[in-house]
């Protein structure tokens, strides 16, 4: 593929780490869930050191609508597109898990001040492919996919949602779920003809907040799924048993020749890592072990909850994050049979290390998190999910969510928190509001795949 060549994204991760410093960070705030009567809204970050607006929302875009429930986001295009110059990263595609509505924003007319392109109706994607729970997005060469949760009535497994560039339904990406119980996220490897999806729960499980038994009742996932790509259908599952509970985020390596991937078992608190062995077989095994911690106001060990996982664009470090006990934690997985813990920073969390950070008390603890192209600066955000947050970390609703940078040391490792820079959501001005997950206007770390 041609460096030079005229599509969006870049010719390589190697070029992708060369690529000028991020200036600006799009992240969702949310209203759901906090008892304010206003839209959700996606923020522009100032993130230029040089800028006298530097670590303050300088922009915020209202949805049409409210009690979306934005959480995850995608690009309209990426380095998938790269030989493709009839593409451009313009529109960023923000679904409401409640709603459905699956929201597309134009941030390239102005990049400091996104607007709003299009909505597709929640309804419309009910009736068209029987699906609800919009979560991750993935551009595919020049056509989008999202999984989706549940079905129309908010019951496991849902789908794949397929979507045309100009943003029209084409309908099911998938022609079979096969035996998939649940659906959460995914990752594709093209040079490989695979994909691996992941398992949260039905809609109407996970959206009233976190019930233990429900995990007992075999209500929640702890299967990952290999599928073939070409064919749109799964081909291969693994039961991780006790060692994934809750298998959420889903990575590849970024190397598209690689066929190593890493998932996050959340309750579990786990690293799961898979690959292709000498004989062609997909093996997986857990490399990270987070243990539990004994805390005053628990009846059972408090664990880590690692709902978060990310690959720097070089391939060589893991990040993770433990919700619960408020820490982020960086290894070296240059082996990525044996990691190595190359750093840890604590930031709010219910162990009370790090109650508060550059003088905002932190509620909740790190969750959402993206790493700049070069691997040196970590942006973490701290709200799960409306009602799990409001159940965890009941004063979150007063104190809002914050936004921490973490400077990381890509050469030998280590992470510390950035001393100049905090987003302070609690002081948003029609009041507190929560952050989640962030994107840069040119591509990131969980969005580009090559093909």
């Amino acid at each position: 593929m041609d460096g030079e060549c005229c599509g969006p994204g870049y010719a390589s991760p190697q070029e992708a780490i060369q690529a000028p410093r991020e200036k600006l960070l799009y992240t969702i705030a949310i209203y759901t869930g906090t008892g304010i009567q206003k839209p959700d809204y996606l923020a522009t970050v100032d993130v230029d050191p040089e800028s006298p607006t530097y670590s303050q929302v300088i922009h915020r875009l209202e949805m049409p609508g409210i009690g979306d429930e934005l959480h995850h986001m995608g690009w309209n295009a990426c380095s998938s597109c790269h030989d493709d110059g009839s593409m451009s990263r313009k529109y960023l595609i923000l679904p409401g898990v409640r709603s459905n509505n699956l929201h597309i924003v134009d941030t390239a007319t102005d990049p400091r001040a996104p607007r709003l392109h299009k909505v597709i109706d929640g309804s419309e994607i009910k009736a068209k492919a029987d699906l609800s729970g919009p979560h991750t997005v993935h551009c595919l060469g020049s056509e989008i996919i999202i999984s989706f949760l549940g079905d129309a009535k908010g019951e496991a497994p849902g789908g794949y949602l397929h979507l045309d560039k100009e943003f029209n339904i084409v309908g099911r990406w998938e022609n079979s779920m096969g035996g998939i119980k649940f659906g959460y996220d995914f990752w594709y490897q093209p040079r490989h003809n695979v994909m691996v999806s992941s398992e949260w729960a039905a809609p109407n499980t996970f959206m009233p907040g976190f019930d233990l038994e429900e995990v007992g009742h075999l209500k929640y996932g702890r299967e990952l799924h290999f599928w073939d790509f070409e064919k749109r259908e799964p081909v291969e599952s693994f039961y991780l048993g006790e060692d994934g509970l809750l298998p959420l985020e889903v990575k590849f390596h970024h190397d598209p020749d690689s066929t190593h991937g890493f998932c996050g078992a959340a309750l579990s608190t786990n690293v799961i890592h898979w690959w292709k062995d000498d004989a062609n077989k997909w093996q997986w095994e857990k490399i990270i072990d987070v243990e539990n911690e004994m805390h005053p106001e628990w009846p059972i060990p408090l664990p880590g909850v690692m709902s978060a996982i990310l690959i720097s664009m070089d391939d060589k470090y893991l990040y993770l994050n433990n919700w619960l006990h408020g820490d982020m934690r960086q290894y070296d997985i240059t082996d990525p049979h044996n990691p190595k813990l190359t750093g840890q920073v604590f930031m709010g969390g219910l162990l009370g290390k790090a109650p508060t950070v550059n003088g905002v008390e932190v509620a909740g603890g790190p969750q959402m998190f993206q790493l700049s192209l070069d691997g040196r600066r970590l942006y973490v955000t701290t709200s799960l999910f409306s009602t799990w947050d409001n159940q965890f970390y009941p004063e979150i609703r007063e104190k809002g969510g914050v936004m921490v940078m973490i400077d990381c040391d890509p050469e030998n490792g280590g992470m510390k928190i950035n001393e100049d820079f905090i987003v302070d959501f609690g002081k948003e001005p029609n009041g507190p509001s929560r952050c989640h997950e962030s994107r840069y206007p040119g591509g990131d770390c969980t969005s580009d795949i090559w093909l």
